[in-house]
């Protein structure tokens, strides 16, 4: 949670589709949440390629789709001699757009998350937004 917000309560219907898998997540949090899987989720429909996105406060600080990477991009975005899935590549694309401001992001995944994603920094707030 950012210090300086309270936290969040997000009262819907019996079956929302948002559970909150570690911490606490604050308004900002949720909306992060709720934006991210929106876009992966047009953007795996659009393309039907796997799709990963990185939010920070509300916008996108990146977002991509799988296309394979070569040598220069594997070097650029820190994944050489990584064994990397497809989402993890689409993630690796969507953080490598800017770091710096993928730092402490939320991350949106279009595919159900594998191994090869966790080459990411654990995070403080883990929020699961359904299909």
């Amino acid at each position: 949670m950012n210090p300086n917000q309270s936290k969040a309560k997000v009262q819907n219907a019996k079956n929302t589709p948002i559970k909150i898998l570690n911490g606490e997540a604050s308004y900002i949090n949720f909306l992060d949440a709720l934006n991210a899987f929106q876009l992966v989720r047009e953007l795996r429909q659009a393309t039907d390629q796997p799709a990963a996105a990185s939010f920070k406060h509300v916008s996108p600080a990146g977002a991509a789709v799988y296309t394979p990477l070569n040598e220069i991009l594997t070097e650029s975005y820190f994944v050489e001699g990584l064994d990397l899935s497809p989402l993890a590549i689409a993630y690796a694309r969507a953080r490598g757009t800017d770091r710096m401001s993928s730092f402490g992001d939320c991350a949106a995944f279009s595919d159900e998350v594998d191994i090869t994603i966790t080459i990411r920094p654990a995070c403080p707030v883990t929020v699961e937004v359904g299909k």
